[in-house]
């Protein structure tokens, strides 16, 4: 009876064990599945906040986008404005309107063109033409205050009178003279000058035998003639280009080379001793330097104009001309 008890007892207590085993056991299945759910909202509030992070970010890069169009837009506007107002002063200066203001914009562009014609074609010529007819513009317009400007054209035509022709085309017509004189330089060689007279028997056999000392020449043979001609030819023609583009190296080097065609195609001479000091005379001459009156008037004319130079303009008459039929 008393073992039927105990295990009764013991039983019970299993079922008891084993129930309060179950009850923790669902329990902890309940929490660990509740942490699961709180896990998976906090995971999902995270992405969501994540999202809303990106959104953001993107919101305030185009803001900034949108920042920087309005920025140039107002920049925009600024220079617009500064503009309208830069015309509107334009409009409104004496010095745009009327015959003194066109005669200014005329001399301003003939001293243009001067200086233009000096600094890239070096047409002295056509420069003295563009002052001429500056200054006949710019004597048209009676005001007081362009006495300096005029005064200053003058200077300035002086100066450029007295270049005469230019260096160019004197250094040109030097070379043309050489190459006139060529062509009449004698091709025999005759008695050296201040040479003492020749042996009777050499006199008389001169006209069968002429001796004659070899060490100073240097003559290029009777075949090879016309091959030196032109190679002499092609020399000056390369002189003429070094001169027309302003190369003085080329120039100097050119003249050196002619130079040394002279004695390997003419004898000595007094005619070749002259074309040779020509020749020695142009590498040895330099360009003089370029008067700083030259350019002044036009600097002194923008100078005025920037400053505002408001000059005596007619004032435009409100009245409506007749018309005479």
């Amino acid at each position: 009876m008393a073992v039927a008890l105990a295990v009764i007892v013991v039983g019970i207590g299993a079922w008891r064990g084993w129930a309060w085993w179950q009850a923790r056991s669902a329990h902890a299945q309940t929490e660990q599945s509740a942490t699961e759910l709180r896990l998976e909202a906090l995971e999902s509030r995270t992405d969501g906040l994540r999202r809303d992070q990106r959104a953001q970010a993107q919101r305030l890069l185009d803001v900034a986008a949108t920042n920087r169009v309005l920025r140039d837009e107002v920049l925009g506007l600024g220079q617009r404005g500064a503009l309208l107002e830069e015309s509107v002063a334009k409009l409104t200066d004496p010095t745009r309107h009327g015959a003194q203001a066109l005669r200014l914009d005329e001399v301003e562009l003939l001293l243009s063109q001067a200086a233009q014609r000096l600094d890239i074609a070096h047409d002295l010529a056509g420069a003295r033409r563009a002052y001429a007819l500056a200054a006949g513009a710019l004597d048209g317009i009676d005001d007081h205050r362009l006495l300096n400007l005029k005064q200053a054209l003058a200077q300035e035509r002086t100066a450029l009178d007295a270049l005469g022709d230019g260096p160019q085309a004197d250094a040109s017509k030097r070379l043309e003279a050489i190459v006139a004189a060529l062509p009449g330089l004698p091709r025999e060689p005759g008695e050296p000058v201040g040479a003492s007279p020749r042996p009777t028997w050499q006199r008389w056999l001169a006209p069968l035998v002429d001796v004659r000392p070899t060490r100073d020449t240097t003559l290029v043979a009777p075949d090879e003639r016309t091959t030196a001609d032109a190679a002499l030819q092609i020399e000056i023609s390369l002189a003429r280009a070094a001169l027309e583009r302003r190369d003085e190296a080329a120039w100097r080097a050119a003249l050196a080379r002619i130079d040394g065609w002279l004695p390997r195609l003419w004898p000595d001479s007094p005619e070749r001793r002259q074309v040779h000091a020509q020749v020695r005379t142009l590498q040895t001459m330099s360009a003089p330097p370029r008067p700083t009156e030259l350019g002044s008037t036009l600097q002194q004319l923008r100078m005025l104009r920037s400053a505002g130079l408001r000059l005596q303009a007619p004032t435009p008459s409100l009245e409506t001309p007749e018309v005479t039929p």
